[in-house]
């Protein structure tokens, strides 16, 4: 992988490209075959900085295991998701979710001990980052912001 400049060799802040040459052969392609011009092919992925906030239900996931405190664990997690918002919460998708947000430094998990009742497995509990609590008031500005002043939105029911 290179990490290289903006095409134009202009830099940005909090811009990162990527160029991945996915195995093409420079000249591979002409017009006829696929539609792109000869030459080599490239992907450029931007990535955007810290200004990337939570998605719903990465929020719903991080406010339930801030609900619960530390060392809480999936099924109470999907169960306390399902308890506040009335929604139903596959398990699957909070571990999904879960391990996505530990990729991302924003929760911590540790395993437990092996138990019987769980045929010797042990549960792996999750709790906030500082940075994940960051991120959650980091996004809670956000929707604040974008909510001000609606007044559709304003006095409650509609």
């Amino acid at each position: 992988m290179k990490v290289g400049k903006r095409p134009g060799g202009a830099h940005k802040p909090r811009f990162q490209a990527r160029l991945y040459a996915k195995g093409i052969i420079p000249g591979e392609f002409g017009i006829g075959s696929s539609g792109l011009p000869k030459g080599d092919l490239f992907i450029i992925l931007e990535e955007m900085g810290k200004l990337n906030f939570l998605g719903e239900f990465e929020l719903m996931v991080m406010l339930a295991l801030m609900r619960l405190g530390d060392d809480a664990y999936g099924v109470p997690i999907s169960r306390e998701i399902e308890q506040q918002s009335g929604r139903e919460v596959a398990l699957g998708s909070v571990y999904a979710t879960l391990e996505r947000l530990e990729d991302r430094g924003l929760v911590s998990s540790s395993l437990g001990r092996p138990t019987r009742e769980r045929g010797g497995k042990a549960k792996r509990y999750f709790r906030i980052t500082p940075s994940g609590l960051r991120k959650v008031r980091e996004t809670r500005q956000a929707f604040v912001s974008l909510w001000r002043g609606l007044p559709e939105l304003e006095g409650g029911h509609s």
